[in-house]
Order: C-alpha cells, then sequence, then structure tokens
C-alpha cells in the first residue's frame, strides 16, 4: 500500500489545497460590530503562515437571527469588504480560505441578537429566558434563499470553499434531531423528512456557485445527548447528501453546543471558567447544572475515528476527519486509511505554524494540553490562554 503525503497537494472539487491538513471552524470572537476586523484576519493569516493547507473562518450566519449572538458576522453586503481582505490575507501566504456558513437556529441568542431565535420546535432558551418559536414554511422556504444569497457573498468575498454547518445541533443540525424535531408536518417525523431542510439548503448553496467553490457540509455523526441524532440515522444523512451530488466533502464530528459541548471537545471540562463569561441571571444556574451541561470526557486521540471508519467503509465520497488529531502519525495514519483530509482546531490554536514544524521535522506532536480553557475565550478573542491570558484588544472594523 501505497502511503499519502501529508504535504503533497490535494485536489477538493474545483480547489488545490497545498497539503491535505485543514484549520477547523473555531469561533474567533474578534467581530463586535458583526464584520470583519483586523485582528480576524491576522488570526487566519498566521495559520495559513503556518503552513496550513486551508483556513476556515467561523461562523457566518445566513440571516441576523441566526447569529450565535450579536459580536457575530451575519453575511451581508456590507461585510464583503473586509472578508475579502481577509481571503487576500490568507491567499497571499499560500494557503485557501473557507467560509463556514449556517443558521444558529435554538443556539442563537435572542436577547443578544434582538431577534427572535427560531427551533425546529418550540422550545425554552435558559441563555436568553426567552422562547424559540416553531420555523414555520415561510421561515424555511426564506433562510433557504438565505443560504444562498450568503453562497454568493461570500464567493463575492473570494472565498475557495464553503462549509455548510450541519451539526453541533444549529437550525439544520435540529431540523435533524428526533429529540429537537417534534413536528408532524412534512419537516419532521421520518428521518426523509427531519433531512429535508438540510438537503434543500445544501442544494441551494451548490447551485448558487455552481462550480466555482468547493462545498463542504459538516454533520454530527452523533449529538451526544438523549434524544439526539444517533450514529445509524446519520448515516443514512450522509447516503442522502452523497446521493444528492452536491458536496464535495463532508467532515464528521458530534456534540451539541448547547445539550453537550464537550462530546465534541473532550479533555478538561471549563466550567469555572465558563461560568464566569455568563450573564448574572445565567451564572447561578450553569454552576448548579454545569457538571451536566459539561461533562467530563477523558480525552483521547483522533476520539471521533472509530465511528468516522464507518461513513468511511459505507461512503465514495471524500471524507476529512476531525476531534482531537495532535499528532502527525495520526495524521498520516488517518490518510492512509482512506480520509481525504484532517481538520485540527486546539492543536493549531495553540502553535499556529505547526504545520510548518512537521514539515520541517522539529515537531512531531503539538503542545496542546486539552485543558479546555480556549472555549471561554470566544467572548473575548479565541486563543490559548497559557500564551495569552489577557483578553485580546480589538480594533475598528475592515469596511
Amino acid at each position: 500500500m501505497t502511503s499519502i503525503d501529508p504535504f503533497a497537494p490535494a485536489r477538493l472539487g474545483p480547489v488545490t489545497l497545498r497539503n491535505r491538513i485543514i484549520k477547523a471552524a473555531t469561533f474567533e470572537g474578534v467581530m463586535p460590530e458583526a464584520l470583519a476586523t483586523p485582528e480576524l484576519v491576522e488570526y487566519h493569516r498566521t495559520v495559513a503562515a503556518g503552513g496550513a493547507g486551508m483556513s476556515t473562518v467561523a461562523y457566518l450566519a445566513v440571516a441576523p437571527e441566526g447569529r450565535t449572538h450579536a459580536e457575530c458576522i451575519w453575511l451581508r453586503p456590507e461585510a464583503v469588504a473586509g472578508l475579502r481582505r481577509l481571503t487576500d490575507a490568507i491567499h497571499a501566504e499560500g494557503a485557501a480560505a473557507s467560509a463556514q456558513i449556517g443558521h444558529a437556529g435554538p443556539v442563537a441568542n435572542s436577547r443578544s441578537n434582538k431577534a427572535t431565535s427560531i427551533a425546529p420546535s418550540k422550545r425554552f432558551n435558559p441563555l436568553a429566558l426567552r422562547i424559540i418559536r416553531a420555523a414555520t414554511d415561510t421561515d424555511i422556504a426564506r433562510i433557504t434563499d438565505d443560504y444562498a444569497r450568503a453562497a454568493r457573498l461570500v464567493a463575492d468575498s473570494g472565498f475557495d470553499a464553503i462549509e455548510i454547518h450541519l451539526g453541533h445541533n444549529y437550525l439544520l443540525s435540529a431540523f435533524l434531531s428526533p429529540g429537537l424535531n417534534q413536528r408532524t408536518d412534512s419537516w419532521g417525523g421520518t428521518l426523509a423528512n427531519r433531512a429535508r431542510f438540510g438537503r434543500q439548503a445544501v442544494q441551494a448553496v451548490r447551485a448558487a456557485v455552481g462550480d466555482k467553490l468547493a462545498v463542504i457540509a459538516k454533520i454530527n455523526m452523533n449529538d451526544g445527548m438523549p434524544g439526539g441524532l444517533k450514529d445509524d440515522e446519520s448515516l443514512e444523512v450522509a447516503r442522502m447528501l452523497q446521493d444528492d451530488g452536491a458536496l464535495d466533502a463532508l467532515e464528521l464530528t458530534g456534540g451539541s453546543s448547547f445539550g453537550n459541548p464537550m462530546y465534541l471537545f473532550r479533555g478538561d471540562a471549563p466550567r469555572d471558567e465558563f461560568a464566569a463569561t455568563l450573564p448574572p441571571h445565567a451564572r447561578l444556574g450553569f454552576k448548579l447544572a454545569g457538571a451536566k451541561l459539561m461533562p467530563d470526557y477523558p480525552f483521547e486521540e483522533a476520539y471521533f475515528l472509530p465511528k468516522a471508519r464507518r461513513f468511511l467503509e459505507a461512503l465514495d465520497m471524500p471524507l476529512i476527519l476531525l476531534g482531537g488529531i495532535n499528532r502527525l502519525d495520526t495524521v498520516q495514519s488517518a490518510l492512509d486509511e482512506g480520509f481525504a483530509y484532517v481538520a485540527m482546531a486546539r492543536a493549531l490554536l495553540r502553535q499556529p505554524d505547526l504545520i510548518t514544524q512537521w514539515q520541517a521535522g522539529t515537531a512531531h506532536e503539538s503542545n496542546c494540553i486539552h485543558c479546555n480553557r480556549c472555549m471561554p475565550t470566544i467572548y473575548s478573542g479565541t486563543r490559548c490562554v497559557l500564551d495569552h491570558p489577557e483578553p485580546l484588544a480589538v480594533g475598528r472594523p475592515i469596511i
């Protein structure tokens, strides 16, 4: 068997990446006016200069109520100039640029956004202390159009790829969840009905950009919470997406942003640090329920690999392996097994130049210790607190 060179160029749909290592989407927390800033540009320029094949900008909402909170870029004409400077900076360092787009749905903080949140079914949002209403047919049609409009703005901004967020119980993921989707109409009930909105959004994005950009979907293999999407159904959804033919690759993830975020991260659960970032009305409740909301999961290298292998066996489309990849030998073995690319987040947050070090032979493993204290920094500039303990000072947006 011939070994795959992790550092050789590789095709992703219409795009050629200089290597097979992708900086995974990690909310950057430096966009106080919901527009690109010099700090956002530098965040991704540094990763590109450090050797990654592609850097993924997160998270770009397709609609104002689809933001996770107010300090989240939503795709509108005013955002294009700043995002174009960002993609230019990434390209100047030799990397490709990907935009993660989506609608936060039940993950959105309506109090922060000053816009009513929506979900598949009516539910209570404990963070905002408000009711999330059930999406109507009109909402679904509008948001599908929002995905297409946002995709065109992404193309105008100079991105090479679009990553559609179908995970972490954001809106499209929530529709997939049998526990969160209690609908009895054509958008709920059977798996085919629950997958309908997500498939429709993916196809709308592909129709909007044609073959100019690579189109990826990020999907939960398992929601990691009671009543959530499980492995078998996720695999069936993946087969549907493959048969639809609108995707160039599928990125495999898991966990729920509000139901079980540690299922995605693994390692130490930074409950005290996270509680300190919450408003007073939510802080006490989180401290009482924090152990349930953020349970401990021991860290394991490439912890999603056992589940991802089922998808590798069942699908023919390119797959991106995510989750706790810290060592070069892990990258090598994953590629040799048949995964097309690997995606890394915390390892590159700690060492943006890790890929360059790997290529030079000066390192073989990340220095990340999986303390996850980077998680709460999304509210003050996402960073490794071991290297950068103080909040980031954020400048004016680029317009």
